[in-house]
């Protein structure tokens, strides 16, 4: 007996499931997107826990990277994206709690998305690939590692990571697919 799910084929027999080659496209999407960002933040954030200095009081000391606008500093995030909520004390909790919420809203999106909306698919993987890699050292780690800093001079923009600079991608694509979508919802509607 067989049956699909999420593209995926299921043996009851067998009780096991893997991946159909003929997989909707959106599926092929989003999981080698989503892999491929989380790959690279993790890979990433291991380097720089690795590789970067810190003081005696374990701060990070900053490594430029382009003089006066782009420096390496490790720091450790127990807040949400761009150290938003960090020091709170309930913040790892919350901040899990939501991290799954998120993954499992992402994904029923991308489940009822079609084949050919690759700009929401693309979207959706590039907010998964974010969420599960700052979920992953929330979770393992206690707070999330960040190592990007952007500055002009002394005007700083908060420290970040490959999984923040993903989630915020994924919005400008987002907004770039509905805007899309619009404009062809728009015309569609002219030439009835």
């Amino acid at each position: 007996m067989r049956c699909e799910l999420f593209g995926a084929r299921y043996s009851a027999a067998l009780d096991t499931c893997y991946l159909s080659p003929f997989m909707p496209r959106r599926w092929r999407v989003y999981v080698t997107v989503s892999a491929l960002v989380v790959l690279a933040d993790q890979l990433t954030k291991l380097w720089a826990r690795a590789a970067l200095p810190v003081d005696a009081a374990g701060r990070g000391i900053r490594v430029p990277v382009i003089e006066n606008y782009f420096d390496f500093v490790l720091a450790h995030n127990t807040g949400a994206a761009f150290s938003f909520l960090a020091g709170s004390g309930a913040s790892r909790a919350i901040l899990t709690v939501l991290g799954l919420v998120a993954i499992t809203a992402i994904t029923w999106m991308a489940a009822r998305a079609r084949d050919d909306q690759f700009g929401l698919i693309l979207a959706l993987s590039l907010m998964l690939g974010g969420a599960l890699g700052n979920l992953i050292d929330r979770v393992r780690l206690g707070s999330v590692t960040d190592f990007i800093l952007w500055h002009w001079h002394e005007h700083t923009w908060p420290v970040f990571n490959i999984a923040d600079a993903s989630l915020s991608i994924a919005i400008a694509v987002f907004v770039l697919h509905a805007l899309g979508t619009a404009a062809k919802t728009r015309r569609a509607v002219q030439d009835t």
